[in-house]
């Protein structure tokens, strides 16, 4: 094994906590740090234009492209379980939507770990910290932060008609989903500055690249930790072919994702014993909170086919309609290459019992029948709505020590009697909203899942044939008090039962957010890097 040198701080993973993580550790001349991220570096273009999604979820290139195992809820599909390997990481791929979620999630948090600090008060300052938000500072936003928030750059009219059905619904407007009370619907926000996706690199990477005390190796793939003891001092890596080490003075913080977080753990020795020793794995810390807990938004897409109003569909499939598409966006950065893959928000509940909204919806002036197809040749929108808080939790585990295997994934997406009746409640108002007064000029026709599902049990059934991920898993190395025994962390970050170890990343939630996940994990890795400096 090749020494590679000795580091203040190892930062495993370069997606946006690692990006948070080097620019605020390395602000001290004094302390040295190492970043290492798997992918290559974001210089490929249709990362920057917003919506070379397309490209670049699914491609090998940009994402790790796990997939799950066959889940039952699912009708025994296995799905894309995109995750970014690339500088940036999946700030670099994912929809750019910039969401909190609510305060009471925070407040949550806050109870379940029995630390005031991670509550929706003191949270919001951390995330106004970090933004640079297009209406300037006021109570709930930033300005002059690394991160830049703003509007999208295009309009749909079949969208604005979605909202007015959702108002005549019982769903009112709301101007701001970022308040920690994100009722309503509106347009969502997105990490962009005029038009160009700005991923975790633009925002924290870039502007601290050159500082001497900040090397970034990419094309890196981690096996695992080193120790002596229980004391974590170095990771083990490959890169170029060579087996290498790096040691860490201070710290390492793992901040590789949901997926690859407790997968590093799981082949260091840290997680279940038992499990580990089937794989060959000598453990050095029993802890069996690792890979457990997953959870994630599993997005049920209604797709309604209309008459007499534009959706993407057609302006797609044209060779004059792309050829305008690319002049507006060459002209003046907007039009729909500016846009993320879904431009209206709907937050609301799924029955008067829920305390605050449950559900969210992304609609998107298109359709298509899966991920990386062609959209339809008909005009059309699909509504997907996704369950904010299910009460299903799946497991990530490693099937060997090579880390070149991809971990079983297994999200055990409606494995609830909970989640499949909110499921079967959400396509319910789906079809209310579609049928209100405002769409009625477009004569919608129910595609997918389709009106032969009626009954509860039906709807539950169709909701596992046409649900898909929404790109948004955590909790696998989850947070919690001390007295907790499934917790991986404590609530400064630390892993249980080592020294030298933190993680940093959408892993640690306790609980889900209610909304998009990445301005979560942004705020995670401020805090983390807080702790970690004022620990120093």
């Amino acid at each position: 094994m090749k020494e590679f040198g000795s580091y203040d701080y190892i930062i495993v993973g370069g997606g946006t906590a690692g990006c948070v993580l080097a620019n605020r550790l390395s602000q001290d001349p004094s302390s040295s740090v190492l970043l290492l991220e798997a992918g290559g570096k974001d210089n490929w273009i249709w990362i920057h234009i917003p919506v070379g999604y397309l490209y670049c979820i699914g491609n090998p290139r940009t994402d790790w492209c796990y997939r799950t195992q066959g889940e039952a809820g699912l009708g025994g599909r296995n799905i894309l379980y995109a995750r970014g390997r690339v500088l940036g990481g999946s700030s670099s791929i994912n929809a750019m939507i910039y969401m909190r979620g609510q305060a009471r999630d925070y407040d949550e948090w806050a109870r379940l770990c029995g630390d005031e600090s991670w509550s929706w008060e003191r949270v919001l300052p951390v995330f106004k910290r970090s933004e640079d938000h297009w209406r300037g500072g006021d109570a709930f936003h930033g300005s002059g932060g690394e991160l830049r928030v703003e509007q999208q750059r295009l309009r749909w009219d079949i969208l604005d008609r979605f909202a007015e059905a959702a108002e005549q619904a019982g769903i009112p407007p709301t101007a701001d989903f970022n308040t920690g009370d994100n009722n309503g619907s509106g347009k969502f926000e997105v990490t962009q500055r005029r038009g160009i996706r700005w991923n975790a690199v633009k925002a924290f990477l870039r502007p601290v690249i050159k500082r001497p005390n900040l090397r970034i190796v990419t094309d890196v793939l981690v096996d695992k930790l080193s120790f002596e003891g229980t004391r974590a001092t170095g990771v083990e890596f490959l890169l170029g072919g060579e087996r290498m080490r790096a040691r860490s003075r201070k710290e390492a913080v793992l901040a590789a994702g949901s997926i690859g977080s407790p997968a590093i753990l799981q082949r260091s020795g840290i997680g279940d014993a038992g499990k580990l020793a089937e794989l060959g794995i000598a453990p050095v810390h029993h802890l069996p909170g690792v890979g457990a807990n997953l959870q994630d938004h599993l997005q049920l897409r209604a797709i309604y086919q209309v008459e007499g109003i534009r959706s993407l569909n057609l302006l797609a499939n044209s060779k004059f309609g792309q050829m305008l598409m690319g002049l507006e966006y060459a002209w003046r950065r907007g039009g729909p290459l500016s846009m993320a893959p879904s431009q209206l928000g709907i937050f609301t509940r799924s029955d008067p019992t829920q305390p605050t909204p449950n559900l969210e919806y992304h609609v998107q002036p298109l359709s298509l029948d899966k991920f990386g197809d062609p959209l339809h040749r008909f005009p059309a929108f699909t509504a997907s709505v996704c369950a904010l808080r299910p009460s299903s939790r799946g497991h990530v585990r490693i099937v060997s020590r090579e880390p070149a295997d991809a971990p079983r994934i297994s999200p055990c997406y409606l494995s609830t009697e909970e989640d499949r009746r909110i499921a079967a409640d959400a396509l319910k108002l789906t079809r209310r909203i579609a049928a209100m007064p405002a769409l009625a000029p477009y004569k919608p026709r129910e595609h997918l899942p389709g009106p032969q599902y009626q009954t509860d049990e039906e709807l539950a059934l169709a909701a596992g044939l046409v649900g898909t991920t929404i790109f948004h898993p955590v909790g696998t190395c989850r947070m919690g008090a001390e007295a907790d025994d499934g917790a991986v962390v404590d609530t400064r970050l630390r892993v249980r039962g080592i020294g030298g170890l933190r993680v940093a990343d959408a892993s640690i939630m306790p609980t889900i957010t209610s909304g998009n996940t990445n301005a979560p994990t942004l705020m995670i890795a401020e805090r983390a890097a807080g702790m970690m400096v004022g620990d120093r």
